[in-house]
Formats: structure tokens, C-alpha cells, sequence
């Protein structure tokens, strides 16, 4: 059982705003009505395409999303956006936030360079505590994610864990830590979701 408060003040320990919403069309209205006529970065993640955020933003604000139709140049143009948004791999009750990459392009995203980011989480994404938090980011995400790449990896093959593999298709080769809100970044906020979303 998810102990909301303790995460939100967790949270807000470490320096994050925090919002928190029943559902994922709430947490998509809230972003869509907040976020206007800005220049958006998305990374890469299922949770915001299940949520319709790309096309959503986009009516009107100038969104970068490698994953959209705009293809691999929208990967370096989000890094100069004043808004970044992601997901995490995996979020601790206790307020650590794990993000694990391959490119390394959505990590460093949420550390330095944009006027605000925010990570929109799902319920299955929350962890008791950091060690939990990081054991799912590894072997729950990163196989989830090589599955759903085709990716030719143990992880992959088998589906239960990470197998810390040589394999040149890895996905999984910078893991990010967030203890703190990071001082590069003006404003992060959590995005709390009470249903599950992405991976």
C-alpha cells in the first residue's frame, strides 16, 4: 500500500513540488493547461505517450520528441527546451528518483539546462525505499523496455531480470540518481499518478 503523504513529504524534502492526481487524464489536463506557448522536450517514455501528452502539447506549444514523427533531431533540440518532461524507472518512498538510460539524453535532461522539469510517475513505478526503487528501475523497467524494443539481450529473452550483460544492444548504460532537486534546474515537480502508467 502506497503511503501518498510520506512520498509527497519526502518529496518536498528534497526540494520538489508535487502534484498529485487519481488519474492519468487529470495529470494530462493539469500539464496540458499549465504548459503553454513554451518550447517542451519530451524523453523517451511510455507513460507520457499513454497519457497523449506529445500531441496535446502540441496544439500549442513547440514540443521536441524524438519518438514523434520529427524523428532522431528532435533528441538535441530538446535539450535546449525551457520544459522538460520524462517519467522515472522508479521512485522511492523516501524520495530518491532512478531513471536509467541508454543514450544518456533523457537523464541528463532532467539535470541542468531547462527552466522547469517534471516527472510524471504511475502507482506501479513507487518503491518502499531506495533499494527497492533501484531493483525495480533495473530488473523490472530495463527488461520491460528491452522487450518492447526487440532488443537482443538477456533481459530481453527471459524477462525477469537484469542479467548486467556486454551485449552491444543493451539499453542500460547510465543510471541516474536523484537525491535532491538539482540546483541547475529552477523547478522540478513530481507528477503523482494513482494508477499505473508506462513501465
Amino acid at each position: 500500500m502506497i503511503q501518498w503523504d510520506k512520498l509527497t513529504q519526502a518529496l518536498e524534502r528534497r526540494g520538489f513540488a508535487v502534484s498529485r492526481f487519481a488519474t492519468g487524464r487529470e495529470a494530462a489536463d493539469y500539464l496540458d493547461g499549465k504548459l503553454d506557448g513554451r518550447t517542451i522536450g519530451m524523453g523517451g517514455s511510455v507513460t507520457l505517450q499513454e497519457l497523449g501528452l506529445y500531441e496535446r502539447l502540441a496544439a500549442h506549444n513547440t514540443v521536441y520528441w524524438h519518438w514523434s514523427a520529427q524523428g532522431p533531431e528532435a533528441r538535441a533540440a530538446a535539450r535546449t527546451a525551457q520544459v522538460y518532461l520524462t517519467s522515472a524507472n522508479a521512485l522511492a518512498e523516501t524520495g530518491e528518483i532512478f531513471n536509467i538510460d541508454g543514450h544518456g539524453n533523457r537523464v541528463a535532461a532532467t539535470l541542468d539546462g531547462h527552466e522547469s522539469v517534471y516527472f510524471v510517475v504511475g502507482a506501479n513505478k513507487i518503491a518502499p525505499d531506495a533499494q527497492a526503487a533501484l531493483s525495480r528501475a533495473r530488473n523490472v523497467a530495463g527488461p520491460k523496455n528491452a522487450q518492447r524494443l526487440g532488443r537482443r539481450t538477456p533481459c530481453a529473452a527471459r524477462g525477469d531480470r537484469c542479467y548486467d550483460c556486454d551485449s552491444p544492444e543493451r539499453i542500460c548504460g547510465v543510471l541516474v540518481t536523484l537525491w535532491r532537486k538539482p540546483v541547475g534546474i529552477p523547478c522540478a515537480e513530481v507528477v503523482l499518478v494513482e494508477e499505473e502508467l508506462g513501465y
